[in-house]
Protein backbone atom coordinates (compact mmCIF):
# COMPACT_ATOMS: atom_id res chain seq x y z
CA UNK A 1 0.00 0.00 0.00
CA UNK A 2 1.08 3.53 -0.83
CA UNK A 3 2.04 5.71 2.49
CA UNK A 4 0.17 8.49 1.68
CA UNK A 5 -2.47 6.14 1.22
CA UNK A 6 -1.80 4.03 4.22
CA UNK A 7 -1.76 7.79 6.37
CA UNK A 8 -5.44 8.77 4.38
CA UNK A 9 -7.23 5.42 5.54
CA UNK A 10 -6.63 6.35 9.43
CA UNK A 11 -8.14 9.86 8.91
CA UNK A 12 -5.35 11.60 9.80
CA UNK A 13 -5.44 14.73 7.37
CA UNK A 14 -6.41 14.71 3.58
CA UNK A 15 -4.40 12.74 1.19
CA UNK A 16 -3.45 16.16 -0.79
CA UNK A 17 -1.66 17.49 3.09
CA UNK A 18 -0.55 14.06 4.00
CA UNK A 19 1.81 14.25 0.39
CA UNK A 20 3.31 17.79 1.81
CA UNK A 21 4.15 16.39 5.13
CA UNK A 22 5.23 13.35 3.71
CA UNK A 23 7.56 15.87 1.30
CA UNK A 24 8.17 17.74 4.73
CA UNK A 25 9.75 15.07 6.24
CA UNK A 26 6.73 14.70 8.73
CA UNK A 27 6.53 10.54 8.12
CA UNK A 28 9.04 8.20 9.60
CA UNK A 29 9.06 4.15 8.20
CA UNK A 30 10.57 1.92 10.62
CA UNK A 31 13.25 4.58 12.10
CA UNK A 32 13.83 6.22 8.63
CA UNK A 33 12.13 9.35 7.09
CA UNK A 34 10.77 9.13 3.99
CA UNK A 35 9.88 11.87 1.33
CA UNK A 36 8.31 9.75 -1.34
CA UNK A 37 4.30 9.63 -0.86
CA UNK A 38 4.46 6.63 -3.36
CA UNK A 39 6.45 4.60 -1.25
CA UNK A 40 4.91 0.93 -0.41
CA UNK A 41 4.83 0.38 3.17
CA UNK A 42 6.09 -3.42 3.93
CA UNK A 43 3.95 -5.51 5.80
CA UNK A 44 4.35 -4.60 9.97
CA UNK A 45 6.23 -2.13 9.33
CA UNK A 46 6.39 0.82 12.41
CA UNK A 47 5.15 3.82 10.88
CA UNK A 48 4.75 7.60 12.56
CA UNK A 49 3.14 10.56 11.78
CA UNK A 50 4.49 13.89 13.14
CA UNK A 51 6.01 11.70 15.69
CA UNK A 52 3.02 9.91 16.64
CA UNK A 53 2.82 5.93 15.78
CA UNK A 54 -0.02 5.15 13.14
CA UNK A 55 -1.24 1.66 12.98
CA UNK A 56 -2.79 1.02 9.77
CA UNK A 57 -6.18 -1.60 9.99
CA UNK A 58 -8.14 -2.42 6.97
CA UNK A 59 -11.10 -2.74 8.04
CA UNK A 60 -12.86 -1.48 11.65
CA UNK A 61 -16.04 -2.50 13.52
CA UNK A 62 -18.45 -0.30 15.75
CA UNK A 63 -21.68 -1.30 17.43
CA UNK A 64 -23.81 1.87 18.39
CA UNK A 65 -26.92 1.74 20.32
CA UNK A 66 -28.83 4.29 17.96
CA UNK A 67 -30.75 7.05 20.10
CA UNK A 68 -34.12 8.21 18.27
CA UNK A 69 -33.65 11.45 16.00
CA UNK A 70 -30.62 10.91 14.48
CA UNK A 71 -30.45 9.38 10.36
CA UNK A 72 -28.15 6.21 9.73
CA UNK A 73 -26.82 7.85 6.80
CA UNK A 74 -22.73 8.70 6.11
CA UNK A 75 -23.71 12.29 5.87
CA UNK A 76 -26.57 15.05 6.12
CA UNK A 77 -26.00 18.93 5.76
CA UNK A 78 -29.13 19.38 8.35
CA UNK A 79 -29.34 16.34 10.45
CA UNK A 80 -27.05 14.46 12.93
CA UNK A 81 -26.12 10.97 11.63
CA UNK A 82 -24.97 8.00 13.49
CA UNK A 83 -21.06 8.42 12.16
CA UNK A 84 -21.34 11.71 13.90
CA UNK A 85 -21.65 9.70 17.05
CA UNK A 86 -18.52 7.90 16.91
CA UNK A 87 -15.95 8.80 19.50
CA UNK A 88 -12.54 11.29 18.56
CA UNK A 89 -11.29 11.32 14.49
CA UNK A 90 -12.90 8.49 12.24
CA UNK A 91 -12.04 7.15 8.99
CA UNK A 92 -13.86 8.35 6.12
CA UNK A 93 -14.76 5.07 4.72
CA UNK A 94 -17.11 3.89 7.97
CA UNK A 95 -21.05 3.13 6.89
CA UNK A 96 -23.93 1.97 8.55
CA UNK A 97 -24.69 -1.74 7.74
CA UNK A 98 -28.24 -1.27 6.72
CA UNK A 99 -30.77 1.35 7.95
CA UNK A 100 -32.58 1.83 11.21
CA UNK A 101 -35.24 3.89 10.70
CA UNK A 102 -34.94 8.11 12.41
CA UNK A 103 -37.22 7.29 15.17
CA UNK A 104 -35.91 3.47 15.44
CA UNK A 105 -33.30 2.88 18.49
CA UNK A 106 -30.83 -0.05 18.92
CA UNK A 107 -28.20 -2.20 17.69
CA UNK A 108 -26.38 -0.73 14.37
CA UNK A 109 -23.17 -1.79 13.25
CA UNK A 110 -21.05 0.59 11.84
CA UNK A 111 -18.04 -0.98 9.85
CA UNK A 112 -16.16 -0.04 6.42
CA UNK A 113 -16.36 -3.93 5.55
CA UNK A 114 -18.09 -3.33 2.17
CA UNK A 115 -17.83 -7.89 1.95
CA UNK A 116 -19.08 -8.57 5.12
CA UNK A 117 -21.74 -5.46 5.45
CA UNK A 118 -23.30 -7.09 1.99
CA UNK A 119 -23.45 -10.69 3.19
CA UNK A 120 -25.17 -9.52 6.15
CA UNK A 121 -27.89 -7.85 4.37
CA UNK A 122 -28.38 -10.31 1.39
CA UNK A 123 -32.08 -11.78 1.53
CA UNK A 124 -30.63 -15.47 0.92
CA UNK A 125 -28.26 -14.68 3.83
CA UNK A 126 -31.27 -15.29 5.82
CA UNK A 127 -29.70 -13.19 8.64
CA UNK A 128 -32.11 -12.77 11.55
CA UNK A 129 -32.93 -9.42 12.71
CA UNK A 130 -34.83 -9.43 16.30
CA UNK A 131 -36.85 -6.39 17.41
CA UNK A 132 -38.97 -5.12 20.42
CA UNK A 133 -41.63 -3.21 19.71
CA UNK A 134 -44.22 -1.65 21.76
CA UNK A 135 -47.55 -1.43 19.97
CA UNK A 136 -50.97 -0.04 20.00
CA UNK A 137 -53.50 -2.58 20.17
CA UNK A 138 -53.68 -5.87 21.81
CA UNK A 139 -51.71 -8.57 19.55
CA UNK A 140 -52.64 -12.26 19.59
CA UNK A 141 -53.08 -15.56 18.29
CA UNK A 142 -54.09 -13.52 15.32
CA UNK A 143 -51.20 -11.36 14.33
CA UNK A 144 -48.67 -14.23 15.77
CA UNK A 145 -50.01 -16.92 12.87
CA UNK A 146 -50.08 -14.15 10.50
CA UNK A 147 -46.54 -12.94 10.79
CA UNK A 148 -46.12 -16.67 10.96
CA UNK A 149 -47.80 -17.50 7.81
CA UNK A 150 -46.05 -14.68 5.54
CA UNK A 151 -47.87 -11.53 5.78
CA UNK A 152 -49.72 -9.84 3.21
CA UNK A 153 -48.27 -5.86 3.65
CA UNK A 154 -49.52 -4.81 0.34
CA UNK A 155 -49.87 -4.48 -3.70
CA UNK A 156 -46.47 -4.72 -4.01
CA UNK A 157 -44.65 -6.82 -0.78
CA UNK A 158 -45.66 -9.71 1.18
CA UNK A 159 -43.19 -10.44 3.71
CA UNK A 160 -41.60 -13.77 4.54
CA UNK A 161 -42.14 -15.85 7.17
CA UNK A 162 -41.23 -13.66 10.74
CA UNK A 163 -41.61 -14.76 14.49
CA UNK A 164 -43.63 -12.57 16.60
CA UNK A 165 -44.10 -13.04 20.06
CA UNK A 166 -46.13 -11.50 23.14
CA UNK A 167 -43.69 -9.94 26.22
CA UNK A 168 -46.50 -8.29 28.20
CA UNK A 169 -49.63 -6.11 27.56
CA UNK A 170 -48.54 -3.02 29.73
CA UNK A 171 -50.93 -0.67 31.08
CA UNK A 172 -50.77 2.98 29.04
CA UNK A 173 -49.60 5.64 31.42
CA UNK A 174 -51.21 8.53 29.33
CA UNK A 175 -54.69 6.84 28.10
CA UNK A 176 -56.68 4.26 30.95
CA UNK A 177 -58.21 1.33 29.10
CA UNK A 178 -56.13 1.64 25.78
CA UNK A 179 -54.51 -1.85 25.02
CA UNK A 180 -51.20 -1.58 24.00
CA UNK A 181 -48.86 -4.58 23.64
CA UNK A 182 -45.02 -5.28 24.54
CA UNK A 183 -43.95 -7.73 21.76
CA UNK A 184 -40.33 -9.33 19.89
CA UNK A 185 -40.23 -9.47 16.50
CA UNK A 186 -37.72 -11.95 13.91
CA UNK A 187 -37.42 -10.83 10.63
CA UNK A 188 -34.45 -11.90 7.90
CA UNK A 189 -35.61 -9.27 5.24
CA UNK A 190 -35.31 -5.45 5.62
CA UNK A 191 -37.22 -4.06 3.67
CA UNK A 192 -38.64 0.19 4.08
CA UNK A 193 -39.85 0.86 7.34
CA UNK A 194 -41.06 -2.97 7.39
CA UNK A 195 -42.32 -3.63 10.92
CA UNK A 196 -44.30 -1.07 10.66
CA UNK A 197 -45.90 -2.02 7.57
CA UNK A 198 -46.61 -5.48 9.02
CA UNK A 199 -48.42 -3.74 11.64
CA UNK A 200 -50.52 -1.53 9.96
CA UNK A 201 -51.55 -4.23 7.69
CA UNK A 202 -53.12 -5.63 11.05
CA UNK A 203 -54.69 -2.94 11.50
CA UNK A 204 -52.18 -1.36 14.41
CA UNK A 205 -49.45 0.85 15.03
CA UNK A 206 -45.91 0.84 16.15
CA UNK A 207 -45.55 3.19 19.28
CA UNK A 208 -41.61 2.15 19.59
CA UNK A 209 -39.05 0.10 17.92
CA UNK A 210 -35.21 -1.06 19.38
CA UNK A 211 -33.55 -3.34 17.65
CA UNK A 212 -31.34 -5.95 19.22
CA UNK A 213 -29.52 -8.20 17.73
CA UNK A 214 -28.38 -8.93 14.29
CA UNK A 215 -27.46 -12.41 13.90
CA UNK A 216 -24.66 -13.39 16.21
CA UNK A 217 -24.18 -9.85 17.29
CA UNK A 218 -26.19 -8.80 20.40
CA UNK A 219 -27.00 -5.36 21.92
CA UNK A 220 -24.05 -4.49 24.67
CA UNK A 221 -26.41 -3.68 27.60
CA UNK A 222 -23.78 -1.66 28.61
CA UNK A 223 -24.42 0.77 26.16
CA UNK A 224 -26.20 3.97 26.41
CA UNK A 225 -28.17 5.01 23.75
CA UNK A 226 -25.62 6.98 21.69
CA UNK A 227 -23.15 5.15 22.84
CA UNK A 228 -20.67 3.19 20.63
CA UNK A 229 -17.41 0.46 21.22
CA UNK A 230 -15.69 -1.50 18.69
CA UNK A 231 -16.47 -5.01 18.51
CA UNK A 232 -14.89 -7.44 20.56
CA UNK A 233 -12.21 -10.09 18.23
CA UNK A 234 -15.44 -13.00 19.53
CA UNK A 235 -17.76 -10.81 18.45
CA UNK A 236 -16.05 -10.36 14.95
CA UNK A 237 -15.35 -14.18 15.07
CA UNK A 238 -18.96 -15.30 15.35
CA UNK A 239 -19.95 -12.97 12.85
CA UNK A 240 -17.44 -14.05 10.01
CA UNK A 241 -18.38 -17.97 11.28
CA UNK A 242 -22.09 -16.65 10.02
CA UNK A 243 -21.26 -15.73 6.98
CA UNK A 244 -19.37 -18.58 6.24
CA UNK A 245 -22.26 -20.89 6.97
CA UNK A 246 -24.49 -18.42 4.66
Amino acid sequence: MRLDKYLSDMNLDSRSNLKKAIRKGSVTVDGQMVRDPAMAVPDGAEVTYCGRPVRHETFQYYMLNKPAGVLSATSDRRQKTVLDLLPGERRTDLFPVGRLDKDTTGLLLITNDGDMAHRLLAPKSHVDKVYEALILGRVGSREIEAFRSGLVVDETFTAAPAGLQVLSHPEDPEEEGRDLSLVRITIHEGKFHQIKRMFLAVGMEVLTLKRLSMGSLLLDPDLSEGECRRLTQEELDALENLIMKN
